[in-house]
């Protein structure tokens, strides 16, 4: 019997996969506990369409993202920072910092979005890229002032 998986199923197949399996283990436990469907040709085409929404969402989304990466790229954040002898800095800007700085400029950037490779903890300029999407990544320029 084939039927379309609206879950995931270990060692069956991914969600909205069209799988074959034996007539009672279709019945009695995929469609039985909502992992699956049967195949039709409209439950076929309610997946297609199902499919195509998440696309056309998906493509909004990463137009959304890009919209906020060509007003941020190549940007310059300030942070004034407490220094000791020889220009030590106290401490170092972390990913929340950074977001909340940006969310003061208006962008709404979840901090686990923001990779750091190394602790920035030094005066001058360092480069931090935002990941807000597969698709959509760039450099923002993080500035640290006496």
């Amino acid at each position: 019997m084939k039927v379309i998986l609206l879950k995931d199923v270990k060692s069956q197949g991914k969600k909205d996969a069209i799988i074959d399996v034996a007539d009672g283990y279709a019945n009695n436990y995929l469609i039985k506990n909502g992992l699956a469907v049967p195949y039709s040709k409209k439950s076929k085409e309610i997946l297609e369409s199902e499919i195509q929404k998440r696309n056309d969402a998906e493509d909004a989304l990463v137009a959304e993202y890009n919209k906020i990466k060509d007003q941020l790229e190549n940007k310059e954040l300030t942070f004034k920072v407490k220094v000791g002898k020889n220009d030590q800095v106290f401490g170092s800007i972390s990913s929340k910092q950074i977001s909340e700085r940006l969310k003061e400029l208006g962008y709404k950037i979840d901090k686990k979005n923001i990779k750091i490779d190394v602790p920035i903890q030094s005066l001058g300029t360092t480069n931090v890229t935002i990941e807000l999407h597969k698709q959509v990544k760039f450099i923002i320029k993080i500035v640290l002032t006496k």
